[in-house]
């Protein structure tokens, strides 16, 4: 252990006495203003009462390279946060939750196993993870649950309380993601599995970070917590009776999580329209509770079937559909009066490769299209206030030739186990797209900085 330091006190001058107090309180209020929760106003995002507006990223693996274990690196973590800062990016969307999971490609260790207790190692992470933001001025979007599968997620929830084995299309020909996709939205209603979530809720928004003895609901580093990672009414039964339940279930929670942390926002992590059976009336009701804080939309042109690797020609269509569905989520926000945030979007690597010295002419043409939309948007004065890319894979590299991931892998590019490794990463060498992503990072800075000058005269 080292020598604690004691400091050293010599007598001042009573004249200088108004000098140290003013500067003490200068650099304490500018401390306090650094620090200022992040607050919704009508359709804006704000600190302090000063606009924020930013371009951040997908950096769900965070906690996991904060954790002091194996499967840990925090020289990584610092890494890459300097990185993510000199970039200019300044929201983190980070998984703060995931269960322990029996499927073919499970995240492993979890932050919460089957018997009910709570890996504390992992938790540290996200505490170190959190201080290290603080220091860097980042706000994080802390995500609770998951409906898809490579977290746990939902359907962990279901099977811890039901007993049933879960549908995994991962191991099976004859299970089709429809049948995963019910099961897991079978978690709305289950009472056993709601209690347990909300105690998990509860534990987190409880803890006291360790490193900076502050609990997590009085954390300005925390910008949101929300309910879950792209969570989809049911298909089963009609439309309108799995929205009634959905929506109810996001209603619930937010008001749950509001009641025991009123710091922080709250909000659903929806794709919005494809995620609320295909309907942005839908997407409207997903969000329209008074406990949510804010609307979050999701981008995915190839998992959408918009854009083909192979056919360089349907670039154009989905500049089209970009465009399209990023106007529906500006107009339902603006229904709402409340902000929007496109928190997902992700393209791939020229002939979909994954390859980090694959060129990347289409992703930054894409890139670029979205940042400029996003920046016009909020010059327009319009709801959206924010976008996250996915996703952040920085000093990671796929271990494996296959580019699969494989039990034990700790190399954290940003793409699901799931999916091949370097599917959507941006990494620290694509110099083209970094350099797309920080002059869009600093344009909206500039904004915000803009809009409080004018607010200030």
């Amino acid at each position: 252990m080292k020598k604690q330091l004691q400091p050293t006190y010599k007598k001042v001058k009573k004249s200088a006495l108004p000098f140290i107090l003013v500067l003490t309180f200068f650099v304490f209020y500018s401390s306090c203003e650094a620090q200022g929760f992040v607050k919704v106003s009508h359709t804006n995002f704000v600190i302090n009462k000063n606009p924020y507006y930013y371009v951040g990223t997908n950096f769900w693996y965070g906690a996991y390279l904060g954790a002091d274990a194996a499967y840990g690196n925090r020289l990584r973590l610092i890494k890459e946060l300097d990185q993510l800062q000199k970039t200019g990016l300044k929201n983190l969307r980070i998984a703060a939750a995931s269960e322990e999971s029996d499927f073919a490609y499970p995240l492993n260790p979890p932050f919460q196993y089957k018997d009910g207790h709570y890996n504390e190692k992992l938790l540290q992470g996200l505490d170190f993870l959190l201080f290290e933001m603080a220091k860097r001025d980042m706000h994080a979007v802390l995500i609770l649950n998951n409906y898809w599968e490579w977290t746990g997620g939902m359907s962990e929830y279901v099977f811890w309380a039901m007993g049933q084995n879960i549908p995994d299309p991962t191991k099976s020909a004859n299970v089709s993601w429809d049948d995963f996709m019910n099961y897991s939205a079978s978690f709305y209603q289950l009472k056993d599995a709601q209690n347990r979530y909300r105690k998990f809720i509860s534990m987190l928004v409880n803890r006291v970070n360790v490193y900076t003895k502050k609990p997590y609901k009085k954390d300005p580093a925390i910008m949101t917590w929300e309910l879950a990672n792209e969570p989809r009414p049911s298909k089963q039964g009609t439309a309108g009776e799995s929205m009634a339940i959905f929506s109810k279930w996001v209603d619930e929670t937010a008001s749950f999580i509001h009641a025991i942390d009123p710091n922080h926002l709250v909000t659903t992590g929806s794709e919005g329209y494809m995620g609320t059976l295909n309907s942005w009336a839908y997407t409207r009701q997903a969000h329209q509770s008074k406990f949510i804080d804010y609307v979050t939309i999701h981008l995915w042109p190839k998992n959408w079937g918009w854009y083909k690797a192979v056919d360089p020609a349907t670039m154009e269509a989905t500049k089209i559909n970009t465009l399209e569905y990023i106007n529906g989520g500006i107009k339902t926000a603006r229904e709402l009066n409340k902000p929007l945030v496109l928190e997902e979007f992700g393209f791939v690597r020229d002939g979909e490769k994954y390859e980090p010295e694959t060129t990347v002419a289409a992703r930054d043409e894409f890139y670029q299209f979205v940042f400029q939309l996003v920046q016009d948007s909020i010059k327009a004065k319009s709801t959206l206030a924010g976008v996250n890319f996915w996703g952040w894979g920085g000093e990671g590299r796929a271990m494996h030739a296959n580019h699969q991931w494989m039990i034990g892998d700790t190399s954290y590019v940003g793409d699901p186990y799931s999916e091949p490794q370097g599917l959507n990463s941006i990494y620290n060498t694509d110099s083209s797209t970094l350099k797309i992503i920080s002059t869009y990072a600093k344009e909206l800075e500039k904004l915000s900085s803009h809009t409080n000058q004018k607010r200030n005269r």
